[in-house]
């Protein structure tokens, strides 16, 4: 079994774009989002984490657990505030941050982040940087090796591996405090007993992406998504949240904007409709909190949809959200009154 989790690490490094020894096996993203904090903060104590109020709650939380944190606006469409992250890397050395989060694109509203600029900010101030590529990997092209962060988060399902694991990638020559620790597993950077299935699956998803698939994944994924936003943008008082612009958007994500009904009763509405939409983000799905990332970006958490489409995703499942949208948004708005 140890080879296998050694051609797994393998594959993920040649997907990625960085040596094998750079990755080290988590039991999910978020874990390697925490792991990434907490090396951090011990490496530099004391010192604030920045990042955004659109970043992933386990960035958001992680970081406000360890350290002071920082704040980075963002804009009307969700990215990041570039000015800001140049302020906080070029004050004084004592007071620059010991971490600096980017986003490689939003969870909720797909929204495509500076990551390259704001990478080569931080390189050049010697400020560590992580990004979280979870919502990315898989949908994008990633070269992690020419981008250069610090530290990389990436997340199996999100790109059709299995649930369960995720990897930490680490630059060459970067030290960090582990996580977990009481064994000497990953290389004495992540204690524990590795879930060899999973890691073997997390391989074989990024195997199966190679050879130019995530490209094309990514304009079929274009093109469906483009058709659920037209349809829905036909009734009256749809707007797309987050920016418009198909090129600075992750191809399968969109999230709408609906005036006059709230979100919940939408997903209602078209679930009993054989369409599966989302009110948020799925790792809030239990809480009865709106959306950080939609109130940090001036949108309206209550009237919010997300849609997305996959691999499975036919040309069958968009006609019937176009066939029911527009009929239950407006049936709704009807009894509202």
């Amino acid at each position: 079994m140890r080879a296998r989790i050694e051609a797994a690490r393998e594959q993920l490094a040649g997907f990625l774009g960085v040596r094998p020894r750079q990755v080290v096996f988590t039991s999910s993203g978020t874990e390697a989002i925490n792991a990434a904090v907490f090396g951090a903060a011990r490496a530099a104590p004391g010192r604030p984490i920045a990042s955004a109020g659109v970043e992933h709650s386990a960035v958001r939380d992680a970081s406000a657990r360890a350290a002071p944190t920082v704040e980075i606006g963002v804009d009307r469409t969700g990215r990041i505030d570039l000015g800001d992250v140049l302020a906080l890397v070029e004050s004084p050395p004592a007071q620059r941050p010991a971490l600096v989060h980017c986003q490689w694109a939003n969870h909720e509203v797909a929204t495509l982040q500076p990551v390259k600029e704001v990478v080569a900010a931080c390189r050049a101030a010697s400020v560590p940087v992580h990004v979280d590529a979870c919502a990315a990997a898989g949908q994008l092209p990633i070269d992690l090796g020419a981008l250069g962060a610090d530290l990389v988060s990436v997340s199996a399902h999100k790109l059709g591996g299995p649930g369960g694991v995720g990897a930490l990638v680490v630059a060459q020559g970067s030290r960090f405090e582990p996580f977990i620790v009481g064994g000497q597993q990953e290389r004495a950077r992540r204690a524990g007993f590795e879930n060899a299935l999973g890691i073997v699956g997390f391989g074989a998803a990024a195997a199966a992406l190679g050879s130019g698939r995530v490209e094309r994944e990514a304009e079929r994924a274009r093109h469906l998504v483009a058709q659920l936003a037209a349809a829905a943008l036909r009734t009256e008082g749809v707007v797309v949240v987050g920016d418009r612009d198909p090129e600075r958007r992750l191809p399968h994500l969109v999230c709408l904007g609906v005036a006059g009904v709230e979100a919940e009763p939408v997903v209602i509405g078209l679930d009993r409709a054989g369409v599966a939409v989302h009110s948020g983000s799925a790792c809030s799905s239990e809480a009865l909190e709106p959306s950080a990332v939609l109130a940090a970006m001036g949108a309206d958490p209550e009237h919010s949809l997300r849609l997305s489409v996959g691999w499975s995703t036919t040309d069958v499942d968009i006609a019937a959200f176009a066939s029911a949208f527009g009929t239950v948004v407006e049936g709704l708005r009807a009894l509202a009154g």
